[in-house]
């Protein structure tokens, strides 16, 4: 029996009958290991990831080897890199990375095609995931742009951190978060680390007082209703 994934997008548990059996009896669901490159410049998708379970990094490297994360793909989300790339049958611009062990239904180019023409519930689905993403990258703009980096910096180990008291990232890979220089970094966690909210170890950032960095993080929201 054929996995009805389908279940797991609220925007496509609403298709037709005839479009959920089209997706699934012509998808595939594949399963790839953790630190996996999905995808990367120059290539071009043959297909569209749906996320079922795990988590991948979408980052760009500059020439000069510099990266940025431009964001996550989670459990129930589509890729809007890959989107973009199929409207536009254009080369990925930007690299994918599986961040944990992933497992996702992959939709092949000619199915993505002819849905996105014929089915206007696929469309929309399509569309408006695309959109939210977009949102997305546009507020990544405003906050290297115009946000302070002690706010970035306590949102960014508050999130990473998903609820633990210890986060294994070095300073080089927060920068490649955050868009900015290691050294920027590694000031700035050296002042958190004085204040008393951090410790720091090799390879590992222990957060002693979560709710600091909560309060310093909050500002990020409040900065976020001010621009919207």
């Amino acid at each position: 029996m054929i996995e009805d994934w389908t279940d797991r997008f609220p925007g496509l548990s609403r298709l037709e009958d005839s479009v959920r059996a089209t997706l699934r009896d012509k998808s595939t669901v594949v399963s790839v290991p953790q630190g996996t490159v999905i995808f990367g410049p120059g290539k071009a998708p043959d297909s569209l990831l749906l996320l079922l379970e795990g988590r991948v990094r979408v980052q760009q490297v500059s020439e000069q080897g510099r990266e940025i994360v431009l964001y996550r793909v989670e459990a129930g989300e589509s890729c809007v890199m890959t989107t973009a790339c199929l409207l536009a049958y254009d080369d990925y611009s930007a690299e994918g990375i599986a961040e944990t062990a992933i497992r996702a239904a992959a939709i092949p180019r000619g199915v993505f095609d002819d849905l996105v023409a014929s089915s206007v519930a696929f469309r929309t689905f399509i569309f408006t995931a695309y959109a939210r993403r977009i949102t997305d990258l546009f507020q990544v703009i405003e906050e290297i742009a115009f946000q302070r980096m002690d706010i970035r910096l306590a949102q960014k180990l508050v999130d990473l951190s998903r609820g633990a008291d210890q986060l294994r990232v070095t300073h080089q890979q927060l920068a490649s978060e955050l868009g900015t220089a290691r050294e920027v970094v590694s000031r700035q966690l050296a002042e958190f680390q004085r204040r008393g909210w951090i410790g720091l170890t090799r390879g590992a950032i222990n957060l002693s007082d979560r709710a600091a960095l909560t309060g310093l993080a909050a500002q990020d929201a409040n900065w976020r209703a001010s621009v919207t």
